[in-house]
């Protein structure tokens, strides 16, 4: 499914955020949402499933305009995974998986067999089969973050939508993450849409990358491209390097952080050394 944004542009009060943002996000592939803290990123994918309706412009799914769709037929399409999410206390994880297939039940009952499947194949995914009766408060953190990616994979969307999936959790889960969402997009050729802010991760686990900054697209393409020391360095102010990992690839790391401070550039990690060092004689 083709899903479009056409000068879309969000003022909240007197401040823009985002204007005149246009993209096409090519069906099937997996597309990262980048950019500096404040850019827009959470609030353009928001709009993307109406989250948001608070916008100018218009967002078409396969040319029709999601305004006309209504939420219920969009979320049979759509699935989205906020940064900001809560359930019940006692809830198990098959009961949060369950909450997924609310958007395919109809006013009079619902295919209970084509439910338990979805959601049987949702844990087998996030390879919580084993965990599907511990309550999702118990469970680490990890865990956790799966059973809410099970969630979204038992709506069965065709275009899924991760806000920071990997924001709080150590470096094994946040690859557990990141591949379970590959092998979706691999194997089921669902249309992946992520904000991130591992600049690597977007480089290994993404097709195609935006860089939202000074409220618009400041960048697109292909991530292993148009992102690399000179880029980053653009869009965060920090300066960057790349090396190679043991398997041949490049890797960018940051290695200090820049502002402009009247019209001169700042390093500021050697500007914080100086002075500690200056304060401790």
């Amino acid at each position: 499914m083709n899903l479009s944004v056409e000068k879309v542009g969000v003022t909240i009060g007197d401040k823009k955020i985002l204007h005149d943002v246009n993209f096409n996000f090519s069906s099937g592939k997996r597309t990262a949402i980048i950019g500096p803290n404040g850019a827009g990123k959470s609030t353009l994918l928001k709009v993307l499933c109406l989250l948001n309706e608070k916008f100018s412009g218009r967002v078409t799914l396969d040319g029709q305009d999601l305004r006309r769709l209504g939420r219920k037929k969009i979320s049979q399409f759509m699935a989205i995974l906020p940064q900001e999410r809560e359930a019940p206390q006692d809830t198990t994880v098959r009961q949060l998986a369950a909450f997924g297939r609310f958007p395919h039940r109809k006013f009079f009952g619902s295919d209970v067999r084509e439910d338990n499947r979805a959601i049987n194949r949702a844990l087998e995914i996030t390879k919580l089969s084993g965990l599907e009766n511990r309550q999702v408060a118990s469970l680490s953190g990890g865990e956790r973050q799966r059973a809410w990616l099970a969630m979204t994979l038992a709506q069965e969307p065709k275009i899924l939508l991760l806000d920071e999936p990997t924001t709080f959790l150590d470096i094994a889960h946040q690859l557990d993450v990141m591949n379970i969402i590959g092998s979706v997009n691999k194997n089921f050729g669902t249309t992946v849409i992520s904000v991130l802010h591992d600049i690597n991760h977007v480089r290994f686990y993404s097709d195609e990358v935006i860089v939202i900054k000074n409220h618009g697209i400041f960048l697109s393409g292909d991530p292993k491209k148009i992102l690399n020391p000179e880029t980053v360095g653009k869009i965060f102010d920090v300066k960057a390097d790349t090396f190679k990992n043991s398997g041949g690839d490049e890797v960018i790391i940051p290695t200090a952080a820049e502002r402009v401070y009247k019209g001169r550039t700042c390093d500021v990690t050697r500007n914080f050394f100086v002075r500690q060092e200056k304060f401790s004689q």
